[in-house]
């Protein structure tokens, strides 16, 4: 069966354990169409870089399931159509990757930057030009 990977985001005016509970529930409608759910993730509460529904936060959620493209259909309508969900991502890999996801990482672990070089020369930007 097709692999993929859900991201949706509901409403912030709800409490964690009802934000949990969506997981499950649309956990349940894949399973109820042949499909099963990897692994999930609660990503908590998280600000949105624009407003959406008026709301500036959201509770996210991660999904890696292995289903066929028929009940991913019925799961995204239904997320769709169910009020406290505003925004659902889904898109189709070729694998999943071990362990949690990057948003699950601690910064520490999430691996150096590395370094940024020489950034060339900048002038004199921090002392005050006159002006003319």
């Amino acid at each position: 069966m097709p692999l993929y990977e859900h991201v949706f985001i509901a409403r912030q005016d709800l409490s964690n354990a009802q934000a949990e509970s969506l997981v499950e529930h649309f956990s349940t409608v894949l399973a109820d169409n042949g499909g099963s759910v990897v692994s999930s993730e609660y990503w908590g509460v998280k600000t949105m870089a624009y407003k959406i529904n008026k709301n500036r936060k959201g509770h996210y959620a991660f999904l890696k399931t292995d289903a066929p493209s028929a009940a991913v259909q019925e799961m995204e309508r239904l997320m769709r159509l169910h009020d406290d969900v505003m925004r659902v991502l889904t898109i189709k890999v070729d694998e999943h990757a071990e362990g949690p996801s990057v948003q699950m990482q601690k910064r520490d672990e999430r691996g150096d930057r590395g370094d940024r070089g020489d950034r060339g020369d900048r002038g004199d930007r921090g002392e005050r030009r006159e002006r003319r």
